[in-house]
């Protein structure tokens, strides 16, 4: 599945049962090492303290070491967690998250579909068990998922970015902008959505409408680089629109720009070549594809294109 970004849900779920300590910092979004202080010492007071109580203090535990990007620790806790419950929808949730995110597919999945049989309104659980089904290619039901998401929650973004990229992959352009459209309206500072609206414009050009999506892409680049001016590949992508829609100066500007934010950017060297060959400058066009070859010596496209104009890579 095509990731451009995938925005994590933070997701807030309600342990069950109440806390017993409310003036304690274990069920509170504090320093995490001073949550993970906290909650150690409920969890050290053992029998003598209730096991729900244990549970929900494993369960916090977990979420603060997540926050210190602690994965294998987070997962022992929530599995401590739900060794003591085993109807914790949220422990299941942030441990399927987390396999999910470590490449552990099966155990993600068998988590996920716990937290959605305990909790089927949890948009988090649908939206993760989504990924899952898009890595593994079956994206009608990556889709179903995202679909179910948006429904619980119309407010979430990376769903709404999930379900482009999965329409995407299926070809299914003019759905995949619609999304991307919505993605923007909701985070409109964030330079990702006009970018991959951008590319879906790109991918969908035919002869007819090639220019007018070509023009519509390069207007969602200008934004993303406005919002983020210091990435390389906004700026690729718009030298790329440029180029397809026979702006060969304004393309190799943008080109020249990602290789100066990123200096060994191999694809934009072999562009500006091609931009440089169209032009009928072939003398610059062979000494940048030479580069990019010279970066990456197994680039087939940069020797095929120097043996086409007759030089020997």
């Amino acid at each position: 599945m095509r990731r451009l970004f995938l925005s994590t849900l933070t997701l807030t779920l309600c342990a069950s049962g109440t806390w017993a300590y409310p003036g304690s910092d274990c069920g509170r979004h504090v320093d995490p090492d001073h949550q993970i202080r906290s909650c150690s010492q409920i969890i050290e007071r053992g029998e003598r303290e209730s096991q729900e109580n244990r549970a929900i203090a494993y369960y916090n535990r977990g979420l603060a070491y997540e926050e210190k990007r602690d994965k294998e620790q987070a997962i022992a806790n929530y599995t401590k967690a739900i060794a003591l419950n085993r109807n914790y929808a949220a422990a299941h949730y942030g441990r399927g998250k987390l396999y999910r995110e470590s490449g552990e597919a099966d155990f993600a999945m068998v988590d996920l579909n716990k937290a959605i049989d305990l909790r089927p309104k949890n948009p988090g659980a649908f939206f993760q068990r989504g990924w899952l089904y898009g890595d593994k290619g079956e994206l009608n039901l990556a889709i179903a998922d995202f679909t179910k998401t948006i429904s619980l929650n119309p407010n979430h973004a990376a769903a709404y970015y999930a379900r482009s990229a999965a329409y995407g992959e299926k070809g299914e352009v003019d759905l995949a902008i619609v999304d991307l459209t919505m993605l923007i309206k909701l985070r409109p500072k964030d330079p990702k959505g006009y970018y991959a609206r951008g590319e879906a414009y790109e991918e969908k050009g035919d002869k007819e409408q090639a220019i007018a999506e070509y023009e519509k892409a390069i207007k969602d680049y200008d934004k993303a680089i406005t919002l983020k001016s210091n990435n390389a590949v906004f700026y690729f992508r718009r030298g790329t629109a440029n180029l397809r829609k026979g702006a060969f100066d304004l393309s190799i500007a943008d080109y020249t720009k990602a290789i100066a934010l990123k200096p060994n950017y191999v694809l934009a060297y072999r562009n500006r070549g091609e931009a440089f060959l169209r032009k009928g400058d072939k003398e610059q066009a062979i000494a940048d594809i030479r580069k990019a070859l010279a970066i990456n010596p197994s680039d087939r496209v940069a020797k095929n294109t120097l043996k086409r104009l007759g030089v020997t890579p």
